[in-house]
């Protein structure tokens, strides 16, 4: 999930893996899997790197030992 932030200051969260496209219109777009689309204030850059550093926190998380 990331961190991003709506052209009204309000942040919301997204599935970074459910993300489809993204497009700079100026405003920067993003599409959902689902169909759904938001406007947010990072561009398309920005959430690329913010997606790309999350799937490396998953991989690198402590596992507990645990299966699952």
């Amino acid at each position: 999930m990331i961190i991003l932030t709506r052209l009204n200051g309000k942040e919301l969260m997204l599935n970074e893996g459910m993300i489809e496209n993204v497009s700079e219109t100026p405003d920067t777009v993003i599409t959902m899997s689902n169909g759904h689309t938001y406007i947010v204030q990072e561009s398309m850059e920005e959430i690329f790197h913010k997606a790309v550093a999350f799937r490396r926190y998953c991989r690198q998380r402590p596992r507990d030992g645990k299966e699952g």
